[in-house]
């Protein structure tokens, strides 16, 4: 916790990073922060809590100070730090802010992990680091190479794991913007609106970088680096996947959840999942092999049945849950479109599923689109077939009876 005071506070809008309607609240600019603002790699930024302080000024307080406030968002305007939160607080008032410290541990744990990848990346390899993001679930470090091979990936996780197990010191200095050992700190330029000092951060030995994000002060602090393996970058670059500290740890927890999931599922062992599930795949597509056979079997029967009847109607109408767009064209194929006009559906009557109006070309380009509109769907058709997807499969009904007014608009005796 830390305890400062309100600077300011003004009214404002904070727009949700996934979209959405605006969330009003406040920016509130306070003395001293110890929440990370947005950026410099560190993408999120660091949350809290604001509270009232014992001593928050004369007066009446604003209601939002008598509980705790959350910070929904830090970001960095020129040298301050403004905070967004759902309630005013009043300029000149005491808060306590509280960190949420899993959560910043989290963050410096893999943000010296990816200050000590890039420099053993650099020194092993000649890999240079162009950027960094700090994921979720996982953090991704672009390096300025087309290709990273699986060896390398492994010698570079075995070094930076035996500098976690030295126990090297990770210190942070401050610099004058204009001393001449700045030259020598690894740097991707300063801000334009920077000012003040210049904080450099250095793991002892092995890297010297310009950075203003929060890291471990020892590199024991990270306990574990697993480098996930690459990917594929932007031209000539390729993203190197990690995770460090407690991620690890979660990972392997989650891992194991699955692994005794699929043990309790396919009544083996860990090492005999993989070819289960193999075989389960080749059964599977057996099986799917066999279904459609016997779908297209169905699908000449039912045609050839329509077609044997001594007067066969002008109009076809079939629906069926099992089955497919094949499903439905070899059935139109078998009855021929010249004089029937045949209107097709598979799927769950209740739910989504795929249509097919077949017959004269003319009467298809005139009804087609009508039908997908009462199935809510859409659809495309071409040669006398109009097929798509249909969200209302329980309008069969009212498509049915469209078609029955056609054919009796064509032919006032049928």
């Amino acid at each position: 916790q830390f305890t400062t005071r309100v600077v300011s506070c003004r009214a404002a809008e904070l727009r949700p990073e996934g979209g959405g309607e605006p969330v009003h609240g406040f920016q509130v600019v306070l003395e001293d922060t110890i929440l990370f603002p947005e950026g410099g790699g560190q993408v999120r930024a660091g949350l809290g809590r604001a509270g009232a302080g014992a001593g928050a000024g004369p007066g009446p307080r604003p209601a939002a100070l008598t509980s705790h406030v959350p910070v929904l968002r830090v970001t960095r305007r020129g040298p301050e730090a403004v905070h967004f939160v759902p309630a005013a607080l009043e300029p000149g008032a005491e808060v306590v802010l509280s960190l949420d410290w899993e959560r910043r541990f989290d963050h410096m744990q893999q943000h010296s992990g990816q200050h000590l990848i890039s420099a053993i990346a650099e020194q092993m390899f000649g890999f240079k680091t162009t950027s960094w993001e700090l994921g979720r679930q996982r953090s991704v470090i672009e390096l300025d190479t087309p290709l990273v091979t699986a060896e390398q990936v492994e010698a570079l996780e075995k070094s930076v794991n035996e500098k976690i197990r030295d126990r090297v010191p990770v210190t942070v200095r401050e610099l004058a913007a204009d001393d001449p050992e700045i030259e020598t700190v690894k740097s991707r330029g300063l801000p334009d609106d920077h000012v003040g000092p210049v904080r450099v951060v250095d793991i002892e030995g092995i890297d010297s970088n310009m950075c203003c994000g929060t890291h471990v002060s020892n590199l024991s602090d990270l306990q574990v680096i697993k480098l996930l393996g690459v990917e594929k970058g932007k031209k000539n670059k390729t993203n190197l996947i990690f995770l460090a500290g407690n991620r690890v740890l979660k990972s392997i927890e989650q891992s194991h959840s699955t692994e005794k999931a699929l043990t309790s599922l396919l009544k083996n062992g860990p090492g005999e999942h993989v070819e289960a599930v193999k075989r389960l795949q080749s059964s599977v597509k057996l099986l799917q092999k066999n279904n459609l056979n016997l779908l297209r079997d169905i699908a000449v029967l039912i045609a050839q049945d329509f077609k044997s009847k001594p007067a066969p109607k002008q109009l076809f109408v079939l629906h069926r849950k099992e089955g497919d767009s094949e499903f439905m064209n070899i059935i139109a194929n078998e009855i021929g479109t010249e004089e029937t006009l045949l209107f097709l559906t598979v799927g769950d009557e209740k739910e989504a599923g795929l249509f097919l109006l077949a017959g004269p070309v003319e009467a298809v380009e005139n009804l087609g689109p009508r039908v997908a509109e009462l199935l809510g769907g859409k659809g495309a058709g071409k040669r006398g077939r109009f097929q798509g997807k249909a969200a209302k499969m329980s309008r069969r009904g009212e498509v049915q009876a469209l078609l029955q007014e056609f054919i009796s608009h064509q032919n006032p005796g049928a």
